[in-house]
């Protein structure tokens, strides 16, 4: 069983260097990244999106009859509506527009560590 600080370290490197989303990061690039670290609350399950606030929220995203998830926290800038977060929350797990999932919400506790540039 890892720790809670080898289990941040594993998550952060792999979103570094394998989210599909986004280039890895390059060694240039690391003195100019902010760090933050969303500690997840507890899920509960919802019925739709009318129960979704991408501001507040974070998605799990499963699919019914699979095993495949997508998770996305809440307070992403670029996401306007519910629709909107499940959608690319389908896209992170590969799980097309389609395939029956279902919906769980968390909320998270947010820790920054901000480099001075």
């Amino acid at each position: 069983m890892s720790t809670v600080a080898e289990e941040t370290a594993r998550s952060a490197t792999l979103a570094a260097t394998r989210d599909p989303r986004f280039p890895e990061l390059s060694a240039v690039e690391l003195p100019n990244i902010d760090i933050e670290v969303s500690v997840l609350l507890p899920p509960e399950p919802v019925l739709g999106l009318g129960e979704l606030a991408p501001d507040r929220y974070g998605v799990i995203v499963r699919e019914a009859a699979g095993s495949r998830q997508g998770l996305l926290l809440p307070g992403i800038d670029a996401i306007v509506d519910a629709a909107m977060q499940v959608a690319i929350a389908r896209q992170k797990a590969g799980i097309g527009p389609d395939v029956p999932v279902l919906l769980s919400r968390f909320e998270v506790l947010k820790f920054k560590e901000a480099h001075a540039r």
